[in-house]
């Protein structure tokens, strides 16, 4: 299985810390060698950075951790390949325009019987049950909604019954986001934390890291991260049930 890491915030912040112990997983004290990916949104721009080498001893992974990105949305993932080659088509994560939004998704799980979902607006490049899915879920939507959206919360509703649908086809863990909103939707692996004042420390499970967020946080900030696993030891984490899902909106849960 792959590992999914999401922040939402409602300031500019930067994943760092997080992104640490997610990259040492990425081989190093997990199995997750078969590449790795982060998006981080900028207004309705995002940069994306992707590696199909283990993110443990990425130059590039090494690179992001460097240069404090600051934003208010994150989706990253490290894969363990099951369906797909390794190589840059298959790393998540993956994005597709809609409504003029770049729209971001990474999925962990296994799916069969994906190859029968059909496609249309968006198609997949590479060969993975998790791209495929995907854009299964941005043609139905394009099909649903002709103009963006009035009521978001309502279209994220029926993306959890299309992930809904998905789970019935095997394990379907998913983070998806547009920049403003972040959507997680579990089957059996995900957690969530938000901070908020009062701020203290964390230490991460997997590197030998400690951070005080009183010192990187404003008393007014709000930075909520989503795992598949507690990156932390020292905080409370909210872990999701079977077919449950959270809408985050900069930072906040709202759903």
């Amino acid at each position: 299985m792959c590992e999914l890491l999401g922040m939402s915030a409602n300031v500019p912040t930067d994943i760092c810390f997080s992104f640490s112990g997610l990259v040492k997983r990425g081989g190093g004290t997990g199995p997750h060698k078969d590449g790795w990916g982060i998006t981080f949104y900028e207004g309705k721009g995002c940069r994306s950075f992707k590696d199909p080498s283990p993110s443990c001893d990425s130059k590039i992974a090494e690179l992001v951790k460097s240069y404090p990105i600051k934003s208010k949305s994150v989706i990253s993932h490290i894969r363990q390949a099951n369906r797909g080659g390794v190589n840059l088509e298959n790393t998540h994560p993956f994005i597709r325009e809609l409504w003029g939004r770049n729209w971001t998704y990474a999925h962990n799980g296994q799916l069969t019987g994906y190859e029968d979902l059909k496609m249309g607006y968006a198609n997949p490049v590479g060969q993975t049950d998790s791209e495929r899915a995907f854009c299964w879920i941005i043609d139905k939507l394009h099909k649903e909604f002709k103009q963006p959206p009035e009521d978001m919360l309502d279209m994220f509703r029926l993306v959890a019954r299309y992930a809904d649908q998905l789970k019935a086809l095997g394990v379907f863990n998913m983070l998806l986001s547009d920049g403003e909103y972040v959507m997680c939707y579990c089957t059996n692996n995900l957690h969530w934390i938000t901070r908020r004042a009062p701020f203290g420390k964390a230490q991460l499970i997997d590197e030998d890291m400690t951070v005080d967020f009183q010192e990187e946080t404003s008393a007014t900030d709000v930075v909520t991260v989503i795992a598949t696993r507690p990156l932390t030891k020292d905080e409370a984490w909210t872990k999701m049930e079977e077919g449950q899902f959270c809408v985050f909106h900069f930072g906040e849960r709202v759903l």
